[in-house]
Formats: C-alpha cells, sequence, structure tokens
C-alpha cells in the first residue's frame, strides 16, 4: 500500500467512526433494551420474595409459630420416684433415696476424652465410675445425659459449680437412687433394679410402656422389683422450660408432676427370713415357709445368696464374675427354680394315694427284708435296697411313714400303675407351676407313661428309651427316677395337707398402698383347689406325719418342742447308686443325697407349714429337720436358735 492508500483508508476509517457515535437512536434502543431486562428480572426476584413472604406469613404461619414455639420451650421428663417395698411387720427391704450425680451429654462434648480427664483432675473419678459410663453409652439408644459420678458430696457440688463454664455438657443432676437397707437378706425374694438395655426398649416398645419410661434409667430385672414393675415405677411426669438459643434453661412455664409408684407390703416375715437364711449358713439349700391357711410366704430363702446393692449402679466386672462363675451358683434363686428328686418326702402322698384308691389299708402290713428284688428274666433280678440292710420287721402304712421305709414303698408302686399314681399327685401342684407372683418359676417333673414318651420323643431316641418300665415306677415311689419338684411345690404341697387338701395360691405381696392417696390394697387369698379326701385317710396319713416328729426319724430334734409338729425326713440321690449301699463318707462332698424335710406345726391347727432342702447335706433329719426347728421354735414360741437341737454331725446313725 502507497502513501495515498494509506490515508484514504484512514479517512474511510474516521468517517464511519464518526457515524457510529453519532447514532442516537441505537444509542437508546440499547439502553431502552437493558433497562427492560433488567427491571424484568427486578420484578420477577420481588415477585418472588412476594411470594416467599406470602407463604411464610399466611400459608405456614401455624407450621412455624409452633416451631419456634418449640425451640423457645423444652419438655423435660421427670422421673417418678419407685415405690418402697417393706415385710410384713413393716420393716423396709428396699426403698429410693436422692443423691446428686455428674452427668455427660456426649452429643455437646467436643473431645470426650479431654473432658473426662480434665474432670478427673477436678472430682475423684475412679476407674469403675468409667468403665459404667462407658458401658452406658454403649447400652443406651441416644447420648442425652449419662451419670460418671454418682452420689457426690455438697462439697463436690460446690468444687464443680465454680469451673463449670469450662465443660459445656456437662451437669450436675439429682436423681433417684435404689437401695436395699438389709442386704443380702431375702435378696433372691426382692430381686434388684438395672439400668434400662437395648432388651428392656424392646419389650417396653412392644408392651406399649416406653413413653412412661423417659426419665428413667432403671427397671426392674428380677424378683418382686421384676413381677411388680409397673406398680413399683409411677407415672412420668414433665416440666415445661423455656430456653435460650444455647439451650440452657431460662425459666419454668408449667409442671405435670410425677405420680410416685406404689408401696409394697409383702407376706415375709424379715426376722424369720433371716433366721432361715443364718440357719442354712455355709450349705447350699433352701427354705420355703408359708401360711396354710391363706398361702402368705413367711420366708422364702436361698443360699448362698448376693448383695442386690451391686446391681443399682451397674455390677463391676470382679463382683460379677465371682458371681456367675461360681459353682455355688449364688444367683439361681432355688426355691423357685431348683429342682431336686422329692426323695421319701412323697411318701405321705404315696400312701395317701393308695388309701384313696383303696390299693391299701392303714392296718395292711408284710415283713420287710430291706430290699424289693426286681425280676428282669432268666431267673436273675434286680434289687432296690432299703436304708437298713437287715429290714424294719413288720411295717404297715404308719410304721412306713414313721421309720421311712424304702421297701414298702417298692412293693406299693409295683403294685400301682403309674399313670393313677401322676394324676393323684399332680392334684397337690407336683409337676407344674404353683402360680406364686414371681416370674421365672420351674415346673418340675411328674413322670408317668406321657412324660416319658414326650420327654424321648427325639429321632435320636429308640422305641425302648420311650417305653415305661416297672423299675421305673419302683425308682418314683421312693421319689427318685425322673421325678424332681422345687422346694416351693413341696412347701406348697405340705401346707395342702396341712390344710385338708385346701390350696391356696401362694403370694409374697400381702398389700398395695397407693403412693400418693396412702389408700391400702389387702391382695385377698385365693383358693385354687379344694380336694375330697375322706377325714379318715388324712388323718391316718397325719398321725404318722406326727409321731415322725415324736419318735420317728426326726425324733430327736423336736424333742421337748413346746408345740406338735408333723413332718417327713427325706434324702434324694444325686447320682445312681446301681445297687450299691450308700456310704457317706466314701463320697465326695458334691456326690453326697441331698437332705430333705417337710413339715407343719401345730400339727392340731398348723399355722405354717415348710420344707427345707440342704444340698448334699446326707440324712434329711440331720442337717434339714434342725433348721426346721429353729423356725417353728421362732415363729410358735418366739425363741431364739440357741434353743434348738443342734445334731452331732459325726453321728451317722440317721434314719434320712
Amino acid at each position: 500500500m502507497g502513501r495515498h492508500g494509506f490515508r484514504r483508508w484512514l479517512s474511510r476509517y474516521r468517517h464511519y467512526g464518526r457515524q457510529e457515535i453519532r447514532n442516537p437512536e441505537r444509542e437508546l434502543f440499547l439502553f431502552r433494551k437493558r433497562l427492560w431486562l433488567t427491571g424484568l428480572a427486578m420484578l420477577l426476584l420481588f415477585g418472588v420474595l412476594l411470594g416467599r413472604f406470602f407463604y411464610l406469613q399466611v400459608v405456614a404461619h401455624q407450621q412455624y409459630q409452633t416451631q419456634a414455639e418449640n425451640n423457645r420451650i423444652a419438655i423435660v421428663p421427670v422421673g417418678p420416684s419407685r415405690g418402697t417395698i417393706s415385710d410384713r411387720n413393716g420393716v423396709v427391704l428396699a426403698q429410693s433415696f436422692s443423691a446428686y450425680t455428674l452427668e455427660l451429654t456426649p452429643s455437646r462434648v467436643g473431645d470426650l476424652e479431654a473432658t473426662l480427664a480434665q474432670l478427673g483432675e477436678l472430682i475423684e473419678i475412679t476407674p469403675r465410675d468409667l468403665r459404667r459410663f462407658r458401658r452406658a453409652m454403649d447400652e443406651s439408644r441416644n447420648f442425652n445425659s449419662l451419670p460418671l459420678r454418682t452420689k457426690m458430696s455438697d462439697e463436690e457440688v460446690a468444687r464443680f459449680a465454680t469451673y463449670k463454664y469450662r465443660f459445656p455438657g456437662v451437669d450436675i443432676r439429682a436423681r433417684l437412687y435404689r437401695q436395699y437397707p438389709v442386704g443380702e437378706a431375702a435378696a433372691h425374694v426382692l430381686g434388684y433394679i438395672g439400668r434400662i438395655n437395648e432388651r428392656d426398649v424392646e419389650q417396653l416398645t412392644q408392651s406399649g410402656g416406653l413413653l412412661n419410661y423417659k426419665g428413667t434409667d432403671h427397671i426392674g430385672k428380677t424378683g418382686i422389683e421384676l413381677s411388680y414393675e409397673e406398680t413399683l415405677h409411677g407415672i412420668v411426669g414433665f416440666d415445661e422450660v423455656e430456653v435460650d438459643a444455647l439451650g440452657r434453661a431460662v425459666r419454668s412455664l408449667t409442671r405435670v408432676p410425677p405420680i410416685p409408684g406404689d408401696h409394697l407390703q409383702l407376706t415375709i416375715d424379715l426376722r424369720l427370713q433371716q433366721l432361715a437364711e443364718q440357719a442354712l449358713g455355709e450349705s447350699k439349700g433352701a427354705v420355703v415357709a408359708i401360711d396354710p391357711n391363706n398361702g402368705e410366704i413367711l420366708a422364702m430363702a436361698s443360699m448362698p445368696g448376693y448383695d442386690p446393692n451391686l446391681f443399682v449402679e451397674g455390677i463391676d466386672v470382679a463382683n460379677w464374675e465371682r458371681l456367675n462363675t461360681s459353682p455355688d451358683k449364688p444367683l439361681l434363686n432355688r426355691p423357685l427354680r431348683g429342682a431336686y428328686p422329692p426323695g421319701s418326702t412323697v411318701k405321705p402322698l404315696l400312701a395317701l394315694a393308695a388309701l384313696t384308691s383303696g390299693k391299701r389299708t392303714a392296718e395292711q402290713s408284710f415283713s420287710d427284708p430291706g430290699y424289693f428284688d426286681l425280676p428282669t428274666g432268666g431267673g436273675k433280678a434286680h434289687r432296690f435296697r432299703d436304708q437298713k440292710p437287715d429290714g424294719h420287721g413288720r411295717v404297715d402304712m404308719h410304721k412306713s411313714i414313721v421309720v421311712s421305709c424304702d421297701t414298702y414303698y417298692y412293693v406299693l408302686a409295683s403294685e400301682t400303675d403309674i399313670d393313677d399314681t401322676a394324676r393323684f399327685m399332680s392334684q397337690f401342684g407336683l409337676g407344674q407351676k404353683t402360680g406364686i407372683d414371681l416370674e421365672g418359676e420351674a415346673v418340675g417333673v411328674l413322670a408317668s407313661r406321657a412324660w416319658k414318651r414326650e420327654r424321648f420323643s427325639g429321632s435320636r431316641y429308640r422305641e425302648e428309651h420311650r417305653r415305661w418300665y416297672l423299675g421305673d415306677s419302683i425308682s418314683a415311689g421312693i421319689g427318685q427316677g425322673y421325678n424332681n419338684a422345687t422346694p416351693l411345690q413341696l412347701a406348697h404341697a405340705t401346707a395342702m395337707l396341712a390344710n385338708n387338701g385346701v390350696s391356696y395360691r401362694p403370694h409374697l405381696v400381702k398389700r398395695i398402698i397407693d403412693g400418693t392417696t396412702g389408700q391400702v390394697k389387702e391382695i385377698p387369698p385365693e383358693e385354687t383347689r379344694r380336694l375330697e379326701l375322706k377325714p379318715a385317710h388324712l388323718a391316718a396319713i397325719k398321725k404318722a406325719m406326727v409321731d415322725v416328729n415324736r419318735e420317728g426319724t426326726a425324733g430327736r430334734i423336736f424333742k421337748d418342742a413346746p408345740y406338735t409338729s408333723a413332718g417327713k425326713t427325706g434324702t434324694a440321690q444325686v447320682f445312681s447308686l446301681r445297687g450299691e449301699r450308700y456310704v457317706e463318707e466314701q463320697l465326695k462332698r458334691h456326690l453326697r443325697d441331698h437332705a430333705w424335710f417337710i413339715a407343719y406345726a401345730p400339727a392340731e391347727n398348723p399355722k405354717i407349714a415348710l420344707a427345707v432342702i440342704v444340698e448334699n447335706g446326707g440324712f434329711g433329719a440331720r442337717a434339714a429337720a434342725p433348721i426346721a426347728r429353729v423356725l417353728f421354735d421362732y415363729y410358735l414360741a418366739g425363741k431364739r436358735p440357741a434353743t434348738a437341737a443342734k445334731p452331732d454331725d459325726n453321728d451317722n446313725d440317721w434314719d434320712e
């Protein structure tokens, strides 16, 4: 391009540039277009704001007003006070008390481990406290407020209050705690409470009672605490509290107070209960004492026992291992769940069955050689031995009970159908639950043909296992073989016998006292059965049982007693002797026979009936009958244990 060409290009550029700048119509059009678009956008945005404002203020007004109110107001559940439990004389056995607790809400605590360490520098927190806290975290479905340190002193509360600002999510709360003032006494009757776990939550959800446990951390686990949980617990209340933006309470608005649980007065006589436990001493065993006139349980001892206070705040590992793994099974409620062969304690009932059916009369007798031979074929026989090797001479029904002659009942069993015997015995509550107001009662075994066929019905058993043999009947004839019963069942059967065949349901709660009004609700006796027994038959059995304690197997124990009593000793084999003679000294302690004794008194007007078992105690007269004497002396004569007969443990001259 030459010089003239460049000038022409520059001239055109300037001409068109001047034309573009000087076009006002185009500029005005562009400006109006932009202004219109901007205005439209602003109008749309303003419409959206107006629409949202209308929705919030008009359409959703009620919803958001409620949410705002809920954010301002917190509903705090208030757990009710648990009802007390006392014995028949008003002695407190279980009660609740209030104490301060240091609690954490894990969701509001930033560094949990650091917070725990800092709290430990301020207030004593033991390793057990930490283990209990961590276990509570594992068991809690929501991490609301969990106790770290319980039962704080006033000084510790004041110290923490000074530094509370350093610990968000940590508070002091007043909580109710359960206490068992008498310690181990009646522990298996009372049971204990424990922290609500996942299984409890599931059960409460199914029953529809979960809402009533808001604000409550504990629930009954065993014994009366479990069986009467609904009665003892009460009804939860709540506080309506105004809170600030940080969730802190500002003021209380309204309060619906909780309704405290009702109080229970038991039928147990604490002094009698403690005497029974002391009389058992270091032995494993059980005692059940019943008023035969109404079914009230006067004592229900199980030894060894445990302290229910250990469970209230969560039992520590060492104590749990000690209780749970002990071969003595201190957690086992022996009166309720301990099933043992009843031994010779069933002989009065077997004799009564024979009288009722006409298989025997009281006067019939035979000569006892000290054994019974059961033919087994091929000229052979299986020999069932009596406790007395040379026999008891001439024996009738009265003497068979007084001296506890096994041979008499071997012969009787061989001539009696087992199903007839089982039907009669079942009328006295054997082989079935008594219906006592405690959960977990064992059924026991009352053997019959139908029972054996069902018991051995599995494919691993052959037909010969299911068949009932005469030898089975003979073993059952002295309370051995398949049969077993709980101490509660035998005490109940004894009470029925004492009360001429009239049965009352055993029960532990005498009255319920309203926790608010104090109104008393009496628990009336519940008659469950009335047997049609001939008075002459009952009189024959009762006279023999009286003579057991006068001149028979328990005569030495009840010598010079200021009352007349009736009883029956018994021993229960732990393992089969296979025809050999029982020699206690040659057996290890855990292989020795269990010692039984059943009794009632006064014989002419019974006020108390009982059953005593001493595991591996040997002869019932030596180990179990003295315990009955202690309880009878106290309950009927007001005497202390020192007045009771004390047999010589080294004396082996005992008949059962």
